[in-house]
């Protein structure tokens, strides 16, 4: 890349492609942060209901859902992006485009979030569970009327960490094919030798972030009833 690359002259950026790739980037990270949620969530309540369970089958359960958690959750992204690629061929017949970085978006943030949302029914007052089952709730009542209420703080707080990598995934994505600001600073800006895009598809991005933080901590403060 040659030193005399500025990153100020705008004439050489198109705007109508930057603004295709912003697209791209925003409607994959939240198509992945809605899945990674709502798999995340479930898998975290199958590991906090059979942790401590006794009878052998929730306990078999817990182990092979946890030994899954454990490997998603150690594998580095690129690498989970290239496993997947039969599988990401298999359901979208394509293994290129925004469509194509779901899946490994999905499955890499899931588990990620699964072990927040065990962590956070963790925290919840035993007192307050205890309370519950002697008044008779069903379990299924203690986890729509206790956990989730009593949890939903912890619960954004750890979705808006999970969709802020997202993001940053989603640029690593893009710079092998999925589309996007990564792809574009990639291609159009690395390759090229154009700064501007580089800087600008940056900005843009680290943007994305900060509007996904500020997001996450309005509704955390307006949930949270131990905020004065």
């Amino acid at each position: 890349m040659g030193s005399s690359m500025s990153y100020f002259d705008f004439s050489q950026v198109d705007w109508g492609a930057m603004w295709g790739a912003t697209w791209e980037t925003v409607w994959v990270t939240l198509v992945s942060v809605l899945f990674s949620a709502i798999f995340g969530y479930l898998i975290g309540l199958v590991l906090f209901e059979t942790k401590d369970s006794s009878n052998p089958t929730f306990k078999a359960i817990n182990w092979v859902v946890g030994l899954l958690v454990n490997i998603f959750r150690s594998l580095p992204y690129i690498i989970l992006l290239v496993l997947l690629i039969p599988f990401t061929n298999f359901v979208f017949r394509t293994i290129t485009g925004p469509i194509a970085a779901l899946p490994s978006l999905i499955f890499s943030a899931s588990p990620f979030f699964a072990r927040i949302v065990e962590m956070s029914f963790r925290e919840i007052d035993q007192g307050v569970l205890e309370a519950a089952e002697s008044m008779g709730a069903s379990r299924w009542i203690i986890i729509f009327k206790v956990l989730l209420p009593e949890s939903l703080p912890a619960l954004v707080s750890g979705l808006t960490v999970t969709a802020i990598s997202l993001v940053g995934y989603t640029a690593m994505a893009g710079a092998i094919g999925a589309g996007g600001l990564g792809a574009l600073a990639y291609n159009s800006g690395f390759q090229q030798y154009n700064g501007t895009v580089l800087l600008v598809a940056s900005v843009l991005i680290v943007l994305f972030v900060f509007i996904i933080q500020w997001t996450g901590d309005l509704i955390v403060k307006k949930i949270d009833k131990r905020v004065v």
